[in-house]
């Protein structure tokens, strides 16, 4: 009969030690799990539960986020009615990826909200939202483009703070990329302008805002990821705007950028009762 020996001094040490070590990764594990929860449920607050929409006109988004640290980071999409009847949507990015910019997020969604409820130029409703940041004292700073789309006259008014170029494409071949004027991020400069670009959502057309997130990547320069989009967005036209999305942000996928992405689809639907 063989008998069990107590374990001696050094035996009983290394046993305490992986006991703590068990204890200390359990502890790390319930805690990441808790900071992803955390993250999580606060980048589901940040993101609107629904786009508006009217007769004729259906809009989509995608959010992914950041590849690496916690699944939270300061892109962002929002859509939302205006008092005199128009809807605005916008598209943004705060540097960084991690709490703190999704908090400044949250401002400066709040902050566009605020200013485009009392105007109704968004050239001027980026420039004063620049001046409410700026009064902030954030060492941060945004890119934005915001649209004021009017549902009587299928009319878009936009401007661009500094952020990557919208996307369209119609399903009788056209398509490109849009080249308005663009001004400076949000947060950098005082008294700074942005210009407005008008057009019109055309019938059976598609118009697809993102964050560079989704075309830019190491070695990967931002008009490439863009003719991607292109080319995505042109073979998509015809279809359901959220399948136009989720092709866009596979391109994300391919450029290795780590950063988080956000894609904004507005589709013309052709058989809505929309003005030709």
């Amino acid at each position: 009969m063989t008998r069990r020996r107590a374990p001696g001094a050094a035996s009983a040490e290394l046993l305490s030690t992986l006991g703590r070590l068990a204890a200390q990764a359990r502890e790390g594990a319930e805690l990441q799990h808790a900071r992803l929860e955390l993250a999580e449920a606060l980048q589901r607050e940040m993101l609107p539960a629904a786009l508006p929409v009217v007769p004729g006109l259906r809009a989509a988004a995608r959010y992914a986020p950041a590849r690496d640290g916690l699944d939270i980071g300061g892109d962002w999409y929002d859509g939302f009615r205006l008092p005199e009847g128009a809807l605005a949507f916008s598209i943004g990015d705060v540097q960084g990826h991690d709490v703190e910019a999704a908090a400044f997020m949250g401002q400066v969604r709040i902050g566009l909200r605020a200013v485009a409820a009392i105007v109704g130029d968004p050239g001027e409703v980026l420039s004063r939202a620049n001046d409410v940041l700026l009064a902030m004292d954030s060492r941060l700073f945004a890119t934005c483009s915001l649209l004021r789309f009017d549902p009587e006259t299928w009319e878009i008014e936009s401007a661009r703070a500094g952020h990557v170029p919208a996307v369209w494409a119609t399903v009788d071949g056209r398509y490109g990329v849009s080249r308005d004027e663009g001004g400076l991020p949000l947060g950098m400069l005082p008294g700074s302008g942005y210009a407005v670009t008008r057009h019109r959502l055309e019938q059976a057309g598609a118009i697809v805002l993102l964050t560079d997130g989704v075309v830019e990547g190491p070695s990967f320069p931002i008009d490439e990821g863009l003719a991607r989009v292109v080319r995505v967005v042109r073979e998509a036209a015809a279809a359901d705007p959220d399948e136009i999305a989720a092709e866009v942000m596979k391109v994300a996928d391919s450029t290795g950028h780590a950063d988080d992405a956000a894609v904004l689809v507005l589709r013309h639907d052709a058989a809505g009762a929309a003005p030709g």
